[in-house]
């Protein structure tokens, strides 16, 4: 049996919804675990797919964990196996960033190849490069990533490229190498503060998160903690373009306001009302939304995870957005799908056009990846009819309680099975 969403449009989204842990801190968090021996704790952590995933990666690793609402005890050895060549490895892009912690604390790392999203190359040569750079030699071979390091060593690291998951394998390497490490050009995002501040909490010595510049001094150990996960700032900006597409009211609670800050203002050009609060922000839209462009870009810029939902609002703004892809080149795989439901679109490039249109039309649509399956039940939701989506195991890796949420800011989404 496969499942899929049936969504009827026509309902303006209204209420309060609260978002849980962020699916691209979580994962780094509990991979950061195999860095120290004994019980680390990672609390408000988010009901998605990838979660036992990764705790089925830690098992093989030798690990224990236990899964209880949203707390993760990851219980590591004193010498974890370094060996992570199973199936849960090769279902989610995330299990790479065992790399890093593995070849800190083991000196060595097999890892297969990571699957995940089809939104386009993802390349690891910068994960390799940064950690020959710390002393390591890195290969791939047979489908695997091979690290070996017979000491770890402080270095001057450049990016030529902010990758997130580049950074966090080098800084994961660096806390428990010998001397300073400093990796300029390095990620900025909020979740790689999170991961700063946790491995902070376990004895490393890092500063600059949050900066292009991250410096860490090594240690020789580190400790187990407990940990509380930041909210989930794509979740957030999901429901926050939701209100708008439906011209609805709606609050989001459980993250910064601050860590969206470009979105929010995308909202408001848009013609939305956002008001900042204490522990998320408040999306009302009172008219038809207007044309808004859009570009992707590494944080602090415009999310490529929000880039599905920039254009399902666009689809049905007053007038003509461009919307430019700087990251992923595979992601306007969505625009097919939007077209099936009536938007006015082309792609050229990195670039799509899109005209709005007062309303779409529902279809069957088909999901990629995660934000392209969350962007499909978006313009359901603004499509007259019922639209069909389907491949929604995408979403339930990165939404939780999907279908709860969105019902209960009056949303009609249906799950059902089929042959």
């Amino acid at each position: 049996m496969s499942e899929h969403f049936l969504v009827t449009g026509g309902n303006r989204l209204e209420g309060e919804v609260l978002v849980g842990g962020a699916k691209n801190s979580v994962l780094k968090l509990m991979a950061a675990a195999l860095l120290a021996e004994g019980t680390t704790v990672v609390t408000n952590c988010p009901d998605i797919l990838d979660v036992p995933l990764m705790a089925d990666v830690l098992r093989g690793l030798g690990c224990e964990v236990e899964l209880e609402d949203s707390e993760v005890r990851i219980t590591t050895p004193a010498e974890p196996k370094y060996h992570a060549d199973f199936d849960a490895v090769k279902q989610f892009r995330a299990s790479v960033c065992v790399l890093g912690p593995l070849v800190a604390r083991c000196r060595r790392a097999v890892v297969a190849l990571p699957g995940g999203d089809a939104i386009g190359s993802r390349p690891l040569d910068m994960h390799q490069s940064g950690l020959r750079l710390l002393g390591a030699r890195s290969e791939i071979e047979h489908g695997c990533v091979v690290a070996e390091a017979d000491d770890l060593h402080g270095a001057n690291i450049r990016l030529v490229f902010p990758s997130v998951g580049a950074t966090e394998n080098i800084l994961m390497a660096a806390v428990l190498a010998r001397g300073e490490t400093v990796i300029d050009n390095a990620a900025r995002e909020p979740e790689i503060v999170d991961l700063c501040n946790m491995l902070n909490e376990m004895g490393a010595k890092v500063s600059g998160g949050g900066s292009s510049t991250l410096t860490i001094q090594g240690v020789r150990k580190l400790e187990p903690t407990t940990h509380r996960v930041i909210g989930d700032r794509i979740v957030a900006a999901t429901w926050g373009v939701a209100a708008s597409m439906t011209r609805g009211d709606v609050r989001v609670r459980g993250v910064n306001h601050k860590d969206l800050g470009l979105v929010l203002d995308k909202l408001r050009t848009a013609g939305a009302e956002v008001t900042p609060e204490v522990d998320g922000f408040r999306v009302i839209q009172r008219e038809r939304p207007k044309a808004v462009n859009f570009a992707t870009l590494p944080y602090p810029g415009f999310p490529t995870d929000l880039q599905p939902m920039a254009i399902g609002l666009a689809a049905v703004a007053e007038g003509t957005s461009m919307i430019t892809e700087n990251v992923f080149e595979s992601r306007f795989r969505f625009v097919e799908e939007m077209i099936r439901l009536g938007a006015d679109a082309r792609t050229d490039g990195h670039h799509a056009v899109i005209r709005g249109v007062p309303v779409l039309s529902s279809a069957p649509v088909w999901s990629s990846d995660i934000r392209a399956g969350a962007g499909l039940v978006l313009a359901g939701l603004v499509a007259d009819g019922t639209t069909e989506v389907h491949d929604i195991f995408h979403i339930d890796r990165g939404y939780p309680r999907f279908v709860e949420n969105l019902r209960g800011l009056g949303g009609v989404i249906e799950r059902v099975g089929s042959d």
